[in-house]
């Protein structure tokens, strides 16, 4: 059995049913089936491509993105996400480093092509909407392919993809996901989300991230419901597809969540089909959760990563969610704890690393075994992140282990003050990082952005900030800017920050 197989059995019981909606067109079960099994032929009578090799994509969310993926499936290979909003130089790095045998790309992205085959000399290019100069269409390959696409040798123990992630320091690294773990993940998101076949998932996040890919998404198509994709996340599309499409889950990012909820059509679109909204990605603003439950939909916290799939652990449509900024409990695969440098689990209530273990966390980061050994032990993945789980098993995530502050001797949590600089009513998005200073070895500085029009100065920032948190705590300095540096989900890069606050400071105001 291979996760294709869960496709062929959804298409087998529902055959009629819509797999995929995108752009106006449907795609049935049946049909979203046959493609898998004439591009898994494709892939393996055409270009050779078997266990072990690696498919890169580079592309806007399509139907054909999900068909690449249950194909990999099927013969045991990797597919590899190109996430179109990188620099050229690091998707360079990407196909080099994975070894790409195929490059899969649309026209939109034809520009970087030339350079992209110099990382890659021998990858066979294939375009979905256009033919590119040494290669050809993804149609004209199907229609060349006879035979079959079956690999007798694969199973769910095969990896399937290799996502890279960001990283705060260096390369970024490709962290190798079985597709064991993408079928744990899809229990454990059918668990988080009450999830049917009966359910209608609204998919707005790029399928280069494993959020987008996985929190609803594969899960959705695992288990026989219906999927509407947009290429790309836009405000006005996402709420006129909940307005005019009725989605019952859909997943969205603070970022996202600011953007629909500050949309002229946000106070008139129709929420009504939706039984939840699920998100996460970084530590969520409540007064962002507010305007979701103010509106009667319930807001699911999902915490995880890359490199658990990402789900592992979630609050439930159902269950407790009166914890204020609990991100839930370990979710139905999988365990949590935290932990302390040396491993050993602390008492609830207890800051610590938070680590993760089971199927759903990730096999290897490609060709990187130092970097394997120092994330994976045994079997616990230490995520990096800082926690603490109360007596009755509910986390809280409190920032990045990287991230974390140390002034005068004193543990500063950027996260805890940007939540207090967002309960300004004039601050709109901010970010703190430490700054070294000689005396106190760091001290927090924030850059914040403001709420068009408002004229907030850093006095009364800082006087907000005063009255709510320790004096070690308060930003030394505050620097109002227009932009902060972002990954492609919204997150604030904070390293990236960090190098452009010790090289020269981002064009501001500072206090």
């Amino acid at each position: 059995m291979d996760l294709c197989s869960l496709i062929d059995r959804n298409a087998a019981f529902s055959p009629d049913k819509t797999a995929i909606a995108f752009e106006g067109r449907r795609l049935s079960y049946a049909a979203f089936a046959a493609r898998i099994e004439r591009t898994a032929t494709a892939l393996k009578q055409e270009l050779g491509v078997g266990r072990g090799d690696r498919v890169a994509i580079l592309s806007l969310n399509r139907p054909d993105y999900l068909v690449l993926l249950y194909a990999c499936a099927r013969l045991g290979a990797m597919l590899v996400p190109l996430n179109w909003r990188l620099a050229v130089a690091e998707q360079l790095f990407i196909l080099h480093d994975a070894g790409a045998k195929v490059l899969v790309l649309e026209q939109a992205f034809e520009g970087v092509l030339p350079e992209l085959v110099q990382a890659a000399p021998g990858a066979a290019v294939i375009g979905f909407d256009f033919t590119p100069a040494r290669g050809g269409t993804f149609e004209s390959l199907l229609a060349r392919s006879e035979g079959s696409g079956r690999n007798p040798h694969t199973d769910l123990s095969c990896p399937l993809l290799i996502v890279y992630t960001s990283g705060t320091t260096g390369r970024p690294k490709g962290a190798v996901l079985r597709q064991e773990a993408l079928f744990w993940n899809g229990v454990m998101s059918q668990h988080m989300h009450n999830m049917t076949s009966d359910d209608h998932v609204l998919t707005v996040l790029p399928f280069f991230h494993v959020g987008g890919l996985n929190i609803q998404t594969t899960p959705a198509l695992q288990l026989g419901a219906t999927v509407t994709i947009h290429g790309r996340f836009t405000p006005d599309l996402a709420l006129a597809a909940i307005e005019n499409d009725r989605p019952t889950l859909t997943v969205m990012v603070p970022a996202i969540i600011q953007a629909v909820s500050e949309h002229p059509a946000w106070t008139t679109t129709n929420l009504s089909s939706l039984k939840a909204v699920a998100t996460g990605s970084t530590i969520v603003p409540p007064h962002l959760i507010d305007r979701f439950v103010g509106r009667g939909v319930p807001v699911l916290q999902v915490y995880g990563s890359t490199e658990t799939c990402p789900i592992a652990i979630y609050t439930r449509l159902g269950g407790d969610l009166s914890r204020a900024g609990s991100t839930g409990l370990a979710g139905l695969g999988c365990e949590a704890k935290v932990i302390d440098q040396a491993g050993a689990e602390v008492p609830p209530g207890t800051p610590g690393e938070i680590a993760v273990r089971g199927p759903n966390v990730f096999f290897e980061y490609w060709g990187n075994t130092n970097a394997t050994r120092d994330a994976l032990r045994d079997g616990w993945y230490r995520t990096g992140d800082i926690g603490l789980c109360d007596a009755d098993g509910y986390f809280w995530i409190r920032d990045r282990k990287k991230n974390m502050i140390i002034s005068g001797g004193e543990n500063v949590y950027p996260a805890e003050v940007e939540r207090v600089l967002l309960e300004h009513p004039d601050v709109s998005e901010c970010a703190v990082i430490g700054r070294p200073d000689p005396r106190w070895d760091e001290v927090p500085v924030a850059y914040v952005i403001r709420r068009s029009g408002c004229r907030l100065e850093a006095d009364e920032l800082k006087t907000h900030l005063q009255a709510q948190l320790a004096r070690y705590k308060v930003p030394r300095e505050i620097v109002f800017v227009t932009d902060l540096p972002r990954t492609a989900l919204g997150k604030v890069q904070h390293f990236l920050l960090k190098q452009l606050d010790a090289q020269s400071r981002p064009l501001g105001e500072a206090s």
